[in-house]
């Protein structure tokens, strides 16, 4: 016997997908929501569901803030500014550091070999030499002149001294004191200059700045 066709509204309570109506009492099937009360506000949706089901963050899609690229953000155009110091004692200029290092180690090793064969008496050309080629283009150079030259400078004044008194007895010892601290001490301040290590004379006087 065929069923009688319903009222419009009233829905099939054989049919699963069919609305559900109060009258009738049909319900919808396990596992699917029922519709919102009329004049209840629809819930927002973001684009189109994804391959999850769900929908994809606001600002994702179009109109909304793309992420930062995988690499983060980038330094400023031109790059950071960068802050520079000048050469300490026991560095090298840029640009000229070999040059600059061939100068340092004829102030140092050759005011030790002045020293050594001239009786302690010129140790200080080497350095001033040093400090007239090259001080005036390389700070470093300069300041590596001066510390040898006045410590050459001393020891020559007392080798001289030495030489004045020699005459008497005691006249050698200042002059084989002048010999020994001049070459020893000018060398040490090579090495320490070859090696990039800051160093400072002992037993001298700031004479030339």
């Amino acid at each position: 016997m065929t069923e009688p066709p319903r009222p419009p509204g009233e829905g099939n309570p054989t049919d699963p997908t069919a609305p559900f109506n109060p009258y009738t009492g049909n319900e919808p099937t396990s596992g699917s929501a029922p519709p919102p009360p009329p004049g209840a506000p629809h819930p927002p949706t973001y684009g189109t569901p994804t391959s999850g089901g769900g929908y994809p963050p606001p600002g994702s899609g179009a109109g909304g803030y793309a992420p930062p690229p995988s690499g983060g953000y980038g330094p400023p155009p031109g790059g950071y500014p960068t802050g520079g110091t000048p050469p300490q004692y026991g560095g090298y200029g840029p640009g000229s550091a070999n040059e600059d290092k061939t100068w340092i180690m004829v102030a140092h090793f050759g005011g030790a070999a002045g020293a050594f064969l001239g009786g302690g008496a010129l140790g200080w050309i080497a350095p001033l030499v040093a400090m007239m080629a090259r001080g005036n283009q390389s700070p470093i150079v300069r300041q590596h002149a001066v510390a040898a030259l006045n410590f050459q400078l001393l020891w020559t004044i007392i080798a001289v001294v030495g030489y004045a008194l020699s005459c008497i007895f005691i006249g050698f010892i200042p002059i084989l004191a002048a010999v020994i601290v001049g070459t020893i001490f000018g060398i040490i301040a090579g090495v320490k200059a070859s090696n990039n290590e800051p160093y400072q004379y002992p037993m001298t006087v700031s004479m030339i700045k």
